[in-house]
Parts: C-alpha cells; sequence; structure tokens
C-alpha cells in the first residue's frame, strides 16, 4: 500500500497552469527559479518539464518534504537542488545559486501543504487524532502542545484573534487554562472537542469545523508563519533580476494582506503629487500581472478543494529598487 506521502505526490498543485503561464515569460535559456515553498515538488516538477535548460531551488523547512520531493526530482540531475532553510532566506539562497545573485522567477505556494495535512501523526488536522505537534520542522522549535501548556491567557487569546480571527478567542482561552489545571492538553481531539464545547452553540452550526480557526491559528504561531513571510516577500523582490518575475498564492485573508501590501510598494508612483509629469526615479519599479487577486475557477474548484480559497498575485520587475524606498529587510552580502 503506498503511504500518504506518496499519494501526495499525484495531487495537482494549485493554479498550476495559470502560474506556469505567468512566470514563463521570465524563464528564457538557462534560467533560474526558487521555489520558496517545494511541498511535495508538484510545481517545480511542472517547470522542471516545462524548461529542459531550467534550474530550481527548492527551498523547505519540512525534512520530510525535502527528502520526499528529491526522490521525485531525481531524474532531472543537478537541475533541481534542494535547500532545507525557511523561505525568508530567499535572498541567501539567491546569492548562493543565482546569477550575481539574482534569479529569474520566485514562487510562494503558502500554508500548511497536503503532505502536513494528510500525515496525521504531524498534529495539523483536527479531522485525525494525534499529538498536538504542529511543527512544519519537527527538528527544532515548540510544538503546540507545548505553547498551550505555557502561554497565558493574554497572549493565547492574542493568537487565536489575529492569527486564526477567532471572535471567540478569550472564551477559548480561558478553557485552555481551566483545563491544562487539571490535565495537559496533547491530542488534536482534545483541542478540538474543547472548542467545540467552548463555542455557543449557533456559532458551530455555520462555518465549517468550529477548530479550523484554532488550529490555524496555533500552526501560524507555532511556525512563526507570518513574520517569515513579511521578510521574505521583500527580500525575493530583491532577489529578482530586471524583466524577472514573482508569484505567490495565498489562502488566507492575513498571508494575503501581507503579499499585497509588500507588493504595492513598487506598484505605485511615488513622485510628489501635483507634478505634471512622472519623476524617473519615482516611478513604479513593478508591475502587477494579476488584476488584484487571482481566484480558481469553479471547474477548479471543484476538482480540487484546497484552491476554493486561494489567492494569487504576481508581478515583475520592472528595474532596480529605487534607493529612496525603505527595504526593512534587505539583507547584504549574505550567503548560506
Amino acid at each position: 500500500m503506498p503511504s500518504t506521502a506518496d499519494n501526495n505526490a499525484l495531487h495537482v498543485p494549485v493554479l498550476l497552469k495559470p502560474i506556469v503561464d505567468i512566470l514563463s515569460p521570465a524563464l528564457q535559456a538557462e534560467s533560474c527559479l526558487i521555489d520558496c515553498t517545494l511541498g511535495m515538488g508538484g510545481h517545480s516538477e511542472a517547470f522542471l518539464r516545462a524548461f529542459p535548460q531550467l534550474t530550481v531551488i527548492g527551498i523547505d523547512r519540512d525534512e520530510q518534504a525535502i527528502e520526499l520531493a528529491s526522490n521525485r526530482l531525481a531524474p532531472f540531475g543537478t537541475r533541481f537542488i534542494p535547500v532545507h532553510t525557511t523561505y525568508d532566506d530567499v535572498d541567501k539562497v539567491a546569492q548562493t545559486y543565482g546569477h550575481d545573485g539574482k534569479v529569474d522567477a520566485i514562487l510562494m505556494d503558502l500554508g500548511v501543504s497536503s503532505l502536513q495535512l494528510d500525515e496525521t501523526e504531524r498534529g495539523f488536522s483536527y479531522a485525525h487524532d494525534a499529538p498536538l505537534d504542529m511543527r512544519m520542522d519537527t527538528s527544532c522549535g515548540i510544538t503546540a502542545a507545548q505553547l498551550l501548556a505555557t502561554a497565558s491567557h493574554s497572549e493565547l487569546a492574542r493568537i487565536l484573534r489575529i492569527y486564526g480571527e477567532e471572535k471567540f478567542a478569550p472564551n477559548i482561552a480561558r478553557a485552555i487554562i481551566r483545563r491544562r489545571e487539571t490535565a495537559p492538553l496533547e491530542r488534536t481531539s482534545e483541542l478540538a472537542d474543547l472548542v467545540r464545547e467552548t463555542i455557543p452553540a449557533p456559532a458551530r452550526r455555520k462555518g465549517g469545523n468550529p477548530s479550523k480557526r484554532t488550529f490555524q491559528a496555533l500552526r501560524i504561531a507555532v511556525n512563526n508563519e507570518l513574520d517569515v513571510l513579511e521578510a521574505a516577500v521583500p527580500r525575493a523582490i530583491e532577489s529578482l533580476r530586471v524583466g524577472g518575475r514573482i508569484a505567490v498564492e495565498a489562502y488566507q485573508s492575513l498571508e494575503d494582506r501581507i503579499v499585497k501590501e509588500a507588493f504595492s510598494v513598487g506598484l505605485k508612483s511615488t513622485s510628489p503629487p501635483g507634478l505634471p509629469m512622472e519623476l524617473a526615479d519615482h516611478a513604479p519599479y513593478l508591475k502587477a500581472l494579476t488584476r488584484g487577486a487571482q481566484k480558481a475557477d469553479r471547474a477548479e474548484q471543484e476538482t480540487n478543494p484546497r484552491s476554493a480559497s486561494v489567492r494569487l498575485r504576481a508581478v515583475e520587475r520592472l528595474r532596480a529598487t529605487p534607493a529612496h524606498i525603505a527595504q526593512p529587510y534587505r539583507r547584504q552580502g549574505s550567503t548560506l
């Protein structure tokens, strides 16, 4: 019997054809693409097949994903290079493997991967009983169970409210504190039951599983996902050559907002208002390749449920970033 991880290799990545179409103009002979969220390697495989001279650098913090994707992509030989790190190191990866520190295209497919959701022992899913782990990189960091055992009421409420957009965050945080006074929360089923019992019955009747927002919030907190993303997008933009392109798939509003704000810095003019002409150094240095956030069409949503919430944004670099544009996450001279 094939494992869940083996089956994931057959999963169709979200918005695969639109992403290949968007990034393909930047991929000429002997190009380099960074797949910041390698996962099972579905996007990377599609690009390696479509562009015979392309090199793909695949980043993932999940050692299991690195191993499985590397096995899947082994037929491409040295055209695929795996890197075990978090994707806010995208600038370091570009410095190490790119041409003069720049690459031609970058892809980010955010959030939890199918591999992590389907491997029940990882503790990402409220649908299966498992240890409350939720770490994307199981070699370091605290687990969700450890976070629940040590965080204060105010910290838990903040995590649930901000990362999960959970309106019952204070109630759930209070229930967690009460529960751990008698026994620790160590299993996904225990947390799911606690949330279900805490949320008022009318609110449980809509919006899917009542634990969804709590599990999302804890996963984001355990893996520091939003801080990583906030640093990664500007660094990725700075790692593109002129004419290079970046595409980002987000699956919830917090992620999409960070991507939108990072792109907006380069999409708007900084010329003082009222001037009769655009100042050359103040013109936009990015060009939007999607109209707002692109969604999956109905056909894909019906065949690939994960695509229902996707929001795709993509831009092209028109020129170097002007010196007067603040880049708080830029690093100089970094290599892996």
